[in-house]
């Protein structure tokens, strides 16, 4: 500043020395002019300088920086820095800008920025998938206006954010979102919401598992103990006819007992990987044939059982595994299927697939009721269910090793006229049977001759 005073200072000097030149050698009126002359040309220069200054002014990011003179030149050389520096900066806080924005976009979470009034200021893609929002429209537009739920909308008045919402969705699907909330500089908050919906329902199956069970070994455990006290009161002799009567009921509940209790651990087993402990070459035929002999004993004469046993075939799996998952299919249509009834065992193979159906014709089942059989204490009829002696958990266990073959389980069911429970293996778990290749290459040859005579 200093300096600029001096030369304008100067220059007026140089100005009055040239006028007082004028003045002596030609008058004053001559003097006053030359004097006049510069303070204008002066003015000139300034306003010009000045002008350029307030055309820059209206666009000072991106308008070039106007080129002076003397004094003026240091002045926008000056601004050209500052101009500079400012959009060096502002580029550097666009680009964290731009990376912030794409690492919440990233987030699996739900990220809503709102401000002191509740509005919203920026969302991202989970964000609009959970809440139904569109980042364009809703921008500036009040969260509360926009997710309909009174609770949440308490909870957003409340300014209470200590502890996490639980959020209801069920625009479209059941959605369950933890909702937590975080404020940050002057009023502004960040909501995060995460899908929590599969933990909930994972708590749900646990709780009524624990209960299920609970309510499974409550039942029998009520009948031993009734048995016990009658016996240990000396109400029922022992060695007589109604006290081996009772002996033979209280072994019935044990050994119910016992059967929940290995399907539990069978089941807790399957859980516990995701791929077969062992796999070997399984013979369907041989199998098939064992499970219908099982069947027929476990029937005693009281069902028709039929064996289908279809082309020779080997079965890539568990035998363990695979076994347990037919047995239970054949057990459960022995359990359900008036005396009278026919099973039918039966091996086919479709588009390279195997089936292994078991079909009745039992009592059938509800199509409403298809979709939940496999879920564990799932029962179609409660009472019925335990009186054949049924855990409730062997088409949990089913689904399970088919899962672990890559396979799944296809249920067709007519109430009235019986149902067809089919395990269903992929085409790479399904082998020919040895010799099966070589009986068809030496029946090709007789098959011609015949065809000759």
């Amino acid at each position: 500043m200093k300096t600029a005073w001096l030369r304008t200072a100067l220059l007026l000097a140089a100005f009055a020395a040239v006028a007082l030149v004028l003045w002596l050698a030609r008058g004053p009126a001559w003097g006053l002019a030359a004097f006049a002359c510069g303070v204008t040309g002066l003015l000139l220069h300034h306003v010009a300088n000045v002008g350029a200054l307030a055309d820059w002014l209206r666009d000072p990011l991106h308008g070039a920086v106007p080129m002076g003179s003397g004094q003026w030149e240091r002045i926008f050389a000056q601004l050209y820095r500052f101009t500079r520096g400012t959009l060096q900066q502002q580029h550097r806080l666009t680009a964290q800008l731009a990376r912030f924005r794409s690492a919440a976009q990233a987030m699996p979470d739900g990220v809503v920025v709102l401000d002191g009034d509740g509005r919203i200021s920026w969302c991202n893609a989970m964000a609009e998938r959970y809440f139904g929002l569109d980042a364009r429209q809703d921008t500036g537009q009040p969260l509360a206006n926009l997710v309909r739920t009174p609770d949440f909308i308490d909870y957003l008045r409340r300014n209470a954010f200590a502890e996490p919402f639980t959020l209801r969705v069920s625009r479209g699907s059941d959605l369950v979102l933890s909702v937590r909330i975080v404020e940050y500089g002057q009023d502004e908050k960040l909501l995060l919401a995460r899908d929590v919906t599969q933990t909930e329902k994972l708590e749900t199956m646990r709780r009524d598992f624990v209960a299920n069970v609970s309510h499974e070994i409550k039942t029998p455990l009520t009948v031993v103990s009734g048995f016990l006290e009658t016996i240990a009161d000396g109400t029922v002799a022992v060695d007589s006819p109604r006290g081996r009567q009772v002996l033979g009921l209280m072994k019935d509940q044990t050994d119910r007992m016992l059967r929940l209790i290995d399907d539990l651990l069978t089941l807790s087993a399957l859980e516990s990987t995701t791929i077969p402990a062992r796999e070997i070459a399984i013979d369907v035929q041989a199998l098939l044939r064992t499970l219908c002999e099982e069947a027929r004993v476990l029937s005693g004469g009281r069902h028709t059982v039929i064996l289908k046993p279809g082309p020779p075939a080997l079965l890539l799996g568990d035998e363990r595994e695979i076994r347990s998952a037919v047995a239970n299919l054949v057990s459960n249509a022995v359990r359900y299927t008036p005396p009278g009834g026919r099973i039918t065992i039966e091996w086919s193979e479709r588009d390279g697939e195997g089936w292994v159906s078991v079909e009745d014709t039992g009592l059938g089942i509800e199509s409403r009721h298809i979709p939940r059989l496999t879920e564990r204490f799932y029962r179609v009829d409660t009472s019925r269910s335990r009186d054949t002696g049924g855990t409730g958990l062997g088409l949990a266990i089913v689904k399970h090793v088919l899962t672990h073959h890559q396979g799944r389980l296809e249920i067709a069911s007519e109430v009235g006229k019986g149902s067809r429970f089919s395990a269903v293996f992929p085409e790479r778990r399904v082998r020919r049977a040895p010799g099966e290749g070589a009986a068809q290459a030496a029946s090709a040859p007789a098959a011609a001759k015949l065809a000759r005579s």
